[in-house]
């Protein structure tokens, strides 16, 4: 698979990587299977596709358990990255940045993953309460202890800032360009995809600016932009689609003709080329500092993510993607 790197440790890893998310946590309890996933795990490092992302909080605990379990066996042959800085309650998750904490949780993040270090080891919120340098310093000092390797900063939640007028990842540039001034950022994590490119407007360009990988997280739409999913289908309770406003089935139904754009684009391209292909090639195709990261529960759906670097969209592709219309369904 093609290589790219990941910021300013100069770390590589395939462009297409694995999220392990979906084998854990907010995507349907009753569809986990431990032996399936371990084999999708892999499936994907067998792909090339060497990035297993993951975090103390999915689960929680068991995610990174899981992919312990294949590290112990092909450490050599994984890009770790994983995530700290939030907390599951009994009804709601909370952010803790306070350092001890955060050196404590690495420490135990390493017993789970049967590690030594963590390639890359992300904050996956700030704390409101803890200024983010202190949460940002105590990481760095893992990094000097050798217990990680680069530090990256998750913004995947900032679609909250939207509800208040702001632009939506304008926080996350301010956290970006504070914690930057403590240790070097060598990856952000943040939603990319076709349905939502709010990303390119200001993230990825602070980013492609100053050296800083791009992990486009959701670059499928949560699944919707396989085309394997059909409106009204339902979701179960602990599904994460089931409470998200695109996936009605009024949403999912308005929005069938994204999925039917890249399906004509990928029907130029072969019998075997799949929507989903059509969506990571374009995700790879914003910038040499991108690595897509989607999610995948199953081998086949793994290596069909990891045969996407194959694909070169065309001009006239990347056209179509930039002309279809935008995503119905909004969390605002």
């Amino acid at each position: 698979m093609e290589r790219r790197t990941i910021g300013a440790a100069a770390l590589e890893t395939g462009a297409v990587g694995l999220g392990c998310m979906p084998m854990s946590w907010a995507y349907s309890a009753s569809q986990q299977r431990g032996d399936r996933s371990l084999r999708t795990v892999h499936a994907a490092l067998d792909a090339g596709s060497t990035l297993l992302d993951t975090a103390d909080m999915y689960g929680p605990f068991t995610n990174e358990l899981l992919v312990g379990r294949v590290l112990k066996e092909r450490r050599r042959d994984a890009f770790v990255s994983t995530k700290v800085g939030l907390l599951v309650g009994d009804q709601h998750v909370v952010a803790n940045g306070r350092p001890g904490y955060v050196k404590r949780a690495c420490d135990a993040s390493l017993r789970r993953l049967q590690t030594d270090v963590i390639d890359l080891y992300q904050l996956h919120r700030a704390d409101p309460e803890v200024p983010v340098e202190e949460t940002w310093g105590a990481m760095a000092e893992l990094v000097g202890a050798g217990k990680v390797r680069a530090l990256g900063l998750s913004a995947v939640g900032a679609r909250a800032s939207r509800r208040s007028g702001a632009h939506l990842y304008e926080g996350t540039i301010r956290q970006l360009e504070r914690v930057q001034q403590v240790f070097p950022v060598s990856a952000v994590q943040a939603e990319l995809s076709v349905w939502s490119p709010e990303a390119l407007e200001r993230l990825l360009p602070w980013c492609a600016a100053r050296g800083v990988g791009f992990l486009a997280a959701m670059p499928l739409g949560n699944g919707f932009l396989s085309g394997t999913l059909t409106p009204g289908q339902g979701f179960e309770p602990d599904d994460v689609r089931a409470r998200h406003p695109r996936f009605t089935a009024e949403m999912m139904a308005a929005n069938q003709p994204v999925v039917a754009g890249l399906r004509r684009i990928a029907e130029r391209h072969g019998p075997d080329t799949t929507p989903a292909q059509v969506a990571l090639a374009w995700v790879l195709s914003r910038g040499r500092h991108v690595v897509a990261v989607p999610g995948a529960k199953r081998e086949r759906w793994a290596v069909e993510n990891a045969d996407a670097v194959r694909l070169a969209l065309s001009a006239r592709d990347v056209a179509e993607v930039a002309g279809l219309p935008p995503a119905r369904g909004s969390w605002d």
